[in-house]
């Protein structure tokens, strides 16, 4: 899909917020902040081999917040009109009026705001014909019915194609933007024998869709992977050693960034408060923060409040190094953004030099969890406790599928008995990571 799908170009965009920012100036805000944003794509989706959903959708939008002193109020438009922003604005102005001052609002420190940005070749757009996409998607879903008759349902194959763009501003001097896109393939089935199903899944996610895995690959890994799935069995309950296959430790990096950014540390509701400096991880650990990586799910030369990003070290040799800061949880700590309002950027976990078959070899005796059910973690205390399905693995070899288990520890705890991480890499949104295995769990079975 050419740029000029776009109904506004980036100057127009730009041109709004201008309007935008001198509207809430004229009308009394003492600073403000505005993005305005455009987006279309289509969704496809086949079950069975029969299209299931076509979708097909165009938004855009404004968001204001308006400062009076240090009063605060937000509002949104889907009309971008003249009258529209200046409705929107009073509106932002209105609320912040009847809101309580809070000492740490406002827009970020000037020497914080992003003066220039770089080209990250985040825009590809994928012209896609419906009919294109219905093939795609076929093809997905039919390499995993080819693999084997026990393949009995589906729920569905998905080509999703994303394009959008926005700019942002405030009145600090922040004024920018980009189009990016984000494209993907999924597929999801059923196995079935003997009366018992089995389902598992498969997607690729990628801003350019030259990137993505074949959508027959998909399709076929799919498969195998709910094939390999039937026949369970359930382990009596035991402390043993559990390998997290790659998408599923993303997850274990996902409670760390949660619970070492600034909403969970200022309201002192992580169990990590205080810990920067000190060890959080095993030494093998080493965190990367890279918000520049070329095409990267999450790269970006600025964050929410107009803040210049940069590359760093999170966790060194198990050692927290930074936080993940916006600007208004930063004053509460009294301390600096560091530029993560919105999230963390890319986050890459070091990888260790075994492949997955050499991380089986090295955990051994014990298990390895493929999926995790249920939200049995405190975030407080770091206690953990999540519903599994996985394999039992016995002399480095899958053994067969266990389910109806739960494993339990602590995080904080699971943290440090990190043993290996593998070199298996896998990129799930934001972060990046191979394995990894932990050493001393509880897993509760028969």
């Amino acid at each position: 899909m050419p740029q000029t799908r776009f109904t506004r170009s980036r100057d127009e965009l730009r041109a709004l917020v201008e309007r935008t920012l001198r509207s809430a100036r004229a009308q009394g805000a003492t600073e403000a902040e505005a993005d305005v944003s455009e987006g279309y794509g289509q969704n496809v989706t086949v079950r069975n081999g029969e299209v299931e959903t076509i979708e097909h959708n165009r938004d855009k939008g404004l968001n204001v917040t308006a400062y009076i002193g240090k009063q605060r109020g937000h509002a949104s438009s889907s009309d971008l009109s003249e009258r529209a922003i200046d409705d929107t604005v009073r509106a932002a102005l209105s609320i912040a009026r009847f809101t309580a001052a809070d000492d740490c609002a406002g827009l970020a420190e000037a020497e914080l705001i992003s003066r220039a940005s770089r080209d990250l070749d985040l825009f590809h757009p994928w012209d896609l014909p419906v009919e294109r996409a219905i093939e795609t998607a076929r093809a997905c879903e039919a390499a995993a019915f080819r693999l084997d008759q026990r393949i009995v349902n589906s729920e569905g194959a998905t080509v999703s194609c994303q394009q959008w763009q926005f700019v942002a501003g405030n009145s600090a001097g922040f004024l920018d933007g980009y189009p990016s896109s984000r494209h993907y393939v999924s597929c999801a089935v059923i196995a079935g024998e003997n009366g018992a199903m089995q389902r598992d899944d498969w997607y690729s996610q990628m801003r350019a869709p030259g990137d993505l895995a074949r959508p027959e690959a998909i399709g076929d890994y799919a498969g195998r992977r709910a094939l390999a799935r039937l026949r369970p069995r359930r382990v009596a309950t035991r402390a043993a050693r559990v390998l997290f296959e790659a998408p599923v430790a993303n997850g274990l990096l996902g409670h760390f960034v949660s619970a070492v950014s600034g909403g969970a540390l200022y309201r002192k509701s992580s169990f990590l408060l205080d810990s920067l400096g000190t060890r959080v991880f095993a030494p093998i650990v080493n965190l990367r923060e890279d918000p520049f990586v070329p095409r990267g799910l999450a790269s970006g030369c600025f964050d929410d409040d107009g803040v210049a990003t940069h590359a760093r070290d999170v966790v060194k040799d198990g050692v927290l190094q930074g936080y993940f800061l916006g600007v208004y949880a930063a004053r509460k700590l009294g301390m600096k953004s560091t530029g993560n309002a919105g999230g963390n950027a890319n986050l890459v976990l070091a990888p260790g030099p075994r492949d997955f078959e050499g991380m089986l070899r090295e955990l051994g005796t014990g298990l390895l969890v493929t999926e995790l059910m249920g939200q049995g973690i405190n975030m407080v205390t770091g206690d953990y406790s999540r519903g599994a399905f996985g394999y039992w693995v016995e002399g480095g070899e899958i053994r067969y599928p266990v389910e109806e288990i739960t494993i339990a520890g602590n995080l904080r705890d699971m943290f440090r008995n990190v043993v290996a991480i593998g070199g298996d890499a896998l990129t799930r949104g934001s972060r990046t990571c191979g394995s990894i295995l932990v050493e001393g769990m509880t897993i509760a079975g028969a």
